[in-house]
């Protein structure tokens, strides 16, 4: 025979997978058990960047304030979305993979959870002897006194010719199933929220209103099925800001606790009642929640421009530059000053104290000895009317301004303005003056109709897992003859043999027991 010949009569070769293949092969390795609980762990280990970083929905003047300390690693940050974890194109593909795996899970074990309630126990093996638990006694009992005295332990019982057989735990298997069912639920109404939902952030000063409208807020994140009409329109002034901080011991300065207080209207024309604010008890209207989550100064300035006008008169909010003192930084733009626009940079000190470099520092987060620092005078374009967008907190870039050098009684390093204090401008540029002192709050109002839905799918999936972890599968097989009884009985789950022996020392009593006793 040839090689040739040889060649002709070897077996082909196993065809490749083909396209069809690697989907059958995908689609069981994402539904599997392994699978869904790989991404349930990965979806909440994508959750902590979110607990660990400020988020621009919940906190943007703390990304705004890490983007001044440190711009190269916020820029890093931003570009890995994690500023924004929980609308992040990696957190949505998490998200939807665990969807997709869990509706591939549920599917098959529901299938298979029906066919197990409509199975009637097995027949009761020849040789009970052979199974993990065993007993045997005399007494008389018949296959029908055996049965009853199961049901009444609430087995389910099935009967033959000499035999009973008993389950009982299918429960278990009901908390599994319900689990992830309850896992899938939290899904839905999680996409429910971001579909259907809103929520939005917004500063207020005090003696400041808000109006729950789109052009109010600072950063506003409607769903996709939200419409400006879906607002609910209500309104609120916040009329005093109130913090308690402990003033003695080494934890001086700490804050106790804080409060707005708010003059609410619940509708257009209703009439306003008064609403405490804190922290963790959010003003609810109508499903719609505010959220007290941070609060600074907002110190007064008037400016007078060089024609003698008021070009800029009110409050400006600071960003919190040492949380512990509170000091915090402010820029002051007057666009409307004449003959040029004028800006500042400040520092605002809520307790100031002299230092003996001749500085001065904040030695308490409370006002109690408000004074502004004037770091830096600039006259030119703000740039405020460019058309680009610019934030509150910056100037504009150096080469558009010219620095001034202001002066205060006479000498070139200005000392920190009091309340009711002015500083001059050179060249009759102006001047600045700082006229009181109020504070801000930042708020986060969301409206979430997946809420209640995800609050009952977690309790169902606490419920469930309990019941998953606490029930035990067991069978019990009773063989009479001539008599004599003889009981076996074995777990379907793995690792509670032990708890079961004592159950099964039980049930061979009542069995052997008389109709009085086992009652």
């Amino acid at each position: 025979m040839t090689v040739d010949e040889l060649r002709k009569q070897e077996a082909p070769r196993p065809a490749g997978l083909g396209p069809v293949g690697w989907l059958r092969w995908a689609w069981r390795t994402l539904t599997s058990m392994k699978t869904a609980l790989i991404l349930l762990f990965l979806f909440a280990l994508a959750s902590v960047p979110g607990s660990l970083l400020p988020q621009r929905g919940v906190e943007p003047e703390q990304v705004a304030q890490l983007y001044q300390q440190n711009p190269a690693l916020a820029e890093w940050y931003d570009r890995f979305q994690l500023f924004d974890v929980f609308s992040s194109v990696w957190f949505a593909a998490i998200y939807l993979l665990l969807f997709t795996s869990l509706i591939g899970c549920i599917i098959p074990r529901t299938t298979t959870y029906l066919r197990e309630l409509r199975r009637r126990p097995p027949a009761a093996p020849r040789n009970l002897s052979r199974l993990p638990h065993f007993s045997s006694f005399d007494g008389g009992l018949t296959v029908e006194q055996a049965a009853a005295r199961l049901r009444r332990r609430r087995f389910r019982v099935e009967t033959g010719d000499g035999w009973v057989a008993a389950e009982k735990g299918y429960l278990r298997e009901t908390g599994n199933l319900f689990f992830h069912i309850a896992l899938l639920g939290l899904l839905v109404a999680v996409g429910i929220g971001s579909l259907y939902g809103y929520r939005g952030n917004v500063l207020v000063v005090e003696g400041d209103g808000f109006a729950n409208t789109v052009a109010a807020y600072d950063r506003y994140m409607p769903g996709s099925q939200v419409s400006a009409e879906s607002l609910e329109p209500f309104s609120f002034r916040l009329d005093r800001f109130e913090t308690t901080y402990q003033v003695e011991g080494d934890k001086r300065g700490q804050e106790l606790d804080y409060s707005a207080f708010l003059k609410v209207s619940d509708a257009p024309g209703a009439r306003e009642r008064d609403y405490e604010l804190k922290v963790n008890e959010p003003l609810e209207i109508d499903g719609t929640q505010t959220y007290l989550i941070g609060h600074g100064y907002a110190p007064e300035f008037r400016i007078t421009d060089g024609k003698g006008q008021v070009a800029f008169e009110g409050p400006v909010p600071c960003l919190i530059e040492d949380k512990p003192s509170l000091t915090s930084g402010c820029v002051v733009k007057a666009p409307d000053a004449r003959p040029e626009q004028l800006g500042f940079l400040l520092r605002f000190l809520p307790t100031s104290v002299p230092l003996t470099d001749g500085g001065h520092a904040s030695a308490f987060p409370g006002a109690l000895q408000p004074e502004v620092q004037v770091i830096g005078a600039f006259s030119g374009d703000l740039g405020v009317r460019s058309g680009k967008p610019q934030s509150v907190y910056e100037l504009a870039p150096p080469e558009l301004m010219k620095k001034l050098n202001p002066l205060v009684m006479g000498t070139s390093v200005p000392k920190p303005l009091a309340v009711g204090q002015s500083l001059d401008l050179p060249n009759g540029a102006g001047k600045l003056e700082f006229t009181g002192v109020k504070e801000w709050m930042t708020l986060q109002i969301a409206y979430d109709p997946g809420r209640l839905p995800a609050l009952v799918a977690a309790a169902v999936a606490t419920v469930s897992i309990a019941l998953s972890l606490m029930i035990r599968r067991r069978r019990v097989w009773v063989r009479i003859k001539d008599g004599a009884a003889e009981v076996g009985g074995l777990t379907r789950t793995e690792g509670s043999a032990a708890g079961f022996t004592e159950e099964f020392a039980d049930i061979v009593k009542v069995l052997s027991a008389g109709d009085k006793d086992a009652r």
